[in-house]
């Protein structure tokens, strides 16, 4: 059963990310440099050194330990097998020319921002509270999924910033429908707070928007976000030992990959318990 009550399978089910069907894009179309996340540098359109000749990685199991934590924390939303199986129907980058190569990598950050959105609107549909503005959301996911469905030209001229300013402006008026009704002494204004390194243990949070915040290696220990607008919020090192996140919203896996947490950490239905975090936190 759906957090709206409905028995329908949830939409988000085919936003995961489905390696299988994918070209490993995320592993040749995106950059990083070395770094604490990173152990080499690689650029844009480079196939990481740990790719395989099947498009797996070769280091799946051991990403943490080899340093290349920033790779358990990245999601596509399931783009990566659009793109590799529908948006350029089968067709790997290393069998097509270098021109379609490079149009692969390029549309591939765009619909993983697209499927993201969708991410955010499927999820606005399962929240009661926002039922006022569910016609308008509607409207939005099947516009957006309308475009994610476009041919790599068509991608590659779409003005995302638009659409997703759009997507952005509605999804901000759920989170104030939803917080309206959590309660708590949490419902101050964090959207985009500096709150790195915060000492945040036990704090009632319930309500508060903490959209963009910063909360890098912050200290929630026990605290309590039911209510809370996650989006965007950067969890990275952030402690959610024993916290409660059961009724935040607009939280994704990669976000709670990138923090630390416990068995007593509480969370949404719509994620998982990251398997590295401890029994103690």
């Amino acid at each position: 059963m759906q957090e709206d009550g409905s028995t329908h399978p949830d939409p988000r089910l085919e936003l995961r990310a489905d390696c299988g069907q994918c070209f490993g894009l995320c592993c040749v179309a995106l950059p990083f440099a070395r770094s604490a996340d990173f152990a080499i540098d690689k650029g844009a359109g480079e196939p990481c050194p740990n790719l395989e000749s099947d498009f797996r990685c070769g280091i799946h199991t051991r990403l943490r330990r080899t340093g290349f934590t920033g790779c358990t924390v990245y999601d596509c939303f399931g783009a990566g097998q659009r793109v590799s199986r529908m948006t350029f129907g089968g067709v790997d980058w290393r069998s097509g020319s270098k021109e379609r190569a490079r149009q692969m990598f390029d549309v591939f950050p765009v619909v993983r921002h697209l499927h993201e959105l969708l991410w955010y609107l499927n999820e606005a549909l399962t929240l009661p509270a926002a039922r006022p503005v569910h016609a308008d959301v509607r409207r939005l996911l099947a516009t957006t999924e309308r475009l994610a469905g476009q041919t790599p030209e068509e991608l590659g001229t779409l003005d995302l910033d638009a659409h997703r300013q759009e997507v952005s402006e509605l999804l901000l008026r759920t989170s104030e429908l939803v917080r309206a009704g959590a309660g708590g002494g949490g419902k101050k204004d964090q959207r985009g707070a500096d709150l790195m390194g915060a000492r945040l243990k036990g704090v009632d949070l319930r309500g508060a928007s903490l959209r963009g915040a910063l909360l890098i290696a912050a200290d929630l220990t026990g605290a309590d976000l039911r209510g809370a607008d996650l989006s965007g919020a950067d969890l990275r090192d952030t402690d959610l030992t024993d916290a409660d996140l059961s009724g935040v919203f607009f939280l994704t896996q990669p976000q709670l990959n990138a923090a630390r947490g416990s068995a007593g950490t509480r969370l949404p239905r719509s994620v998982g318990r990251p398997g590295h975090w401890t029994s103690r936190g």
